[in-house]
């Protein structure tokens, strides 16, 4: 049953899955107060701790201590509300890449009560259109460095009102920043419940169509209370550092939720390289890096060019599986555990890890901390161990779409079914075997064949296409695009590269096919159905 809420508008609330239709959610050991805001949480409860003085977040040639950050966001929240009429509940939408300003952002607006939604500066205005229609946002805060796309995305939008530009550089030189210099650094949080909708974390899924998970409070407090303290061990001394995207929820936990939680710091990078993260873990004495298999790879290869990365207690690796070689050659060279997991948006974070003392190559690991897993059939029945089946989980976080029927998908009998193939050895560890869908996980990003797609199908040349994942060891799979060409078009490289410059102009350019083959006909099914297994056999 849902606690008491502070928003006046209900819109996430409204549009909850039924609790039918909700997981089974295993709280037991996660007890929080009926009203909890989780921007207070994680700076002004840090500076009540005496945290005021450690500094908590460092990006774009400077570092904010947590009275700073308290302090800033508190400014920000005043704004939001007085000058642009955030009410509790309102979505607010955050576009930046990764820099202390957007997390400074996220806090205030969610000491303001709004619900918010992070997303990738990389998002071209048609993806953003579509996640401010599903969430009906109607307040943006955008990098004063990427509004091109976002005022466009403005234009066209029946919700959208207000584009407000902030400072990602911190140098305040932007509307949003002058406007929070006069406020006072005193800011009275909204009092929101811990069952209020705090994010709308946005997923591509396998039709490209954006589903928006919706996180309480009490969610983001858990997984910082669960992962981050039980397996990471995080003390105030840890310093962070990674590659994914705040707009990530796995970048959102591992760069921002987990460190403010236990008056740790983070390093954020705009350009998260590999080269760029071995120079920042050398700089700042790095002690946990949150990044993907490809990365690590690099990484290594830098390491054997007089790189320092001692200082590095814990590596994580998620959204892809590690390969074991990766693993191995990461103990042989460094002696530190690198920790495999599997998280999902649905989930908020990682729900299955290895664990410090007990880890292993080509292994994902032992349920989190408060979560459950099993590997069921097509009927959700538990399979013997050493069968491959779908992965199923339950825990204290579980899937709540906004607002869609996939809800009825992805929960079954009580149990998230993540869309993954895993296998449990005789001993309980379990092992990724293949993704179920068309999801296509190319370095830690999740790509949807259909978005690419249509993307090409805009292209005048393209009659036919179909897109699908193809193995790769430097990325773990690419994009690869099987396209009929329009008649009289030739299928030479100049073709191919229009095509992948256009795919980049038209969606986010990481989604782009890496490989281009050009066919007479695509397989189909007598009904006209496209055959993708074909392709990828």
């Amino acid at each position: 049953m849902l606690g008491p809420s502070g928003h006046a508008d209900t819109f996430t609330r409204d549009n909850l899955p039924p609790a039918r239709q909700w997981p089974d959610l295993l709280l037991e050991g996660f007890d929080y107060p009926d009203w909890l805001n989780a921007g207070v949480e994680l700076t002004d409860r840090l500076v009540e701790r005496g945290f005021g003085d450690h500094v908590a977040l460092i990006g774009n040639g400077r570092s904010r201590t947590y009275k700073e950050l308290t302090d800033w966001s508190n400014r920000i929240a005043r704004a939001l509300v007085e000058n642009y009429g955030v009410k509790p509940g309102n979505r607010v939408l955050i576009r930046s890449a990764n820099n202390p300003a957007m997390v400074a952002c996220w806090l205030a607006a969610t000491k303001a009560g709004a619900v918010v939604v992070n997303t990738m500066p990389m998002l071209r205005a048609g993806e953003l259109g579509q996640i401010v229609d599903r969430a009906r946002v109607t307040l943006a805060l955008c990098d004063t460095r990427l509004m091109d796309e976002m005022v466009a995305c403005a234009k066209s939008s029946r919700w959208l009102r207000h584009v407000v530009g902030f400072d990602g550089t911190a140098n305040h030189d932007a509307e949003l920043d002058r406007i929070a210099l006069t406020k006072p650094v005193k800011f009275e949080a909204v009092r929101t419940g811990r069952d209020d909708v705090a994010l709308l974390g946005f997923t591509s899924g396998t039709t490209g169509d954006p589903k928006a998970t919706m996180h309480f409070h009490r969610d983001l407090m858990i997984i910082a209370d669960g992962y981050a303290k039980e397996v990471l061990q995080v003390t105030p001394e840890d310093v962070f550092v990674g590659s994914p995207p705040l707009a990530f929820t796995f970048g959102l936990g591992g760069l921002a939720v987990f460190p403010l939680r236990f008056g740790a710091a983070a390093c954020l990078l705009e350009n998260a390289s590999p080269p760029n993260m071995i120079e920042i873990i050398e700089q700042y004495r790095a002690t946990v890096c949150f990044t993907a298999p490809t990365a690590y790879r690099v990484m290594l290869k830098a390491m054997s060019e007089g790189a320092d990365l001692s200082s590095l207690r814990a590596a994580v690796s998620a959204g892809e599986t590690l390969p074991a070689p990766v693993y191995d050659e990461w103990m042989a060279r460094t002696g530190k555990p690198i920790l495999d997991g599997i998280g999902a948006t649905e989930m908020l974070h990682i729900f299955i890890s290895n664990h410090f003392g007990d880890h292993r190559p080509g292994c994902t690991g032992k349920p989190v901390r408060g979560y459950e897993a099993r590997v069921v059939d097509a009927l959700g029945r538990e399979l013997p161990r050493g069968e491959v089946g779908r992965l199923a989980v339950r825990g204290p976080t579980g899937c709540r779409y906004l607002a869609d029927d996939r809800q009825l998908k992805y929960v079954e009998h009580g149990w998230n079914i993540t869309g993954d193939s895993f296998v449990q050895d005789e001993e309980g560890y379990f092992h990724f075997a293949a993704r179920n869908d068309d999801m296509i996980v190319s370095a830690g990003y999740n790509i949807a064949g259909r978005d690419v797609e249509a993307a090409l199908l805009k292209h005048p040349d393209v009659l036919e296409c179909a897109v699908v994942g193809e193995a790769d060891d430097a990325r773990g799979q690419i994009v690869v695009a099987h396209v009929v060409l329009a008649e009289g078009v030739a299928g030479d490289a100049l073709t191919v590269r229009r095509l992948q410059d256009h795919v980049k102009s038209v969606i986010a350019p990481y989604k782009y096919p890496r490989k281009v083959v050009f066919c007479g006909a695509l397989p189909k099914t007598a009904t006209g159905k496209i055959q993708r297994f074909r392709l990828r056999s």
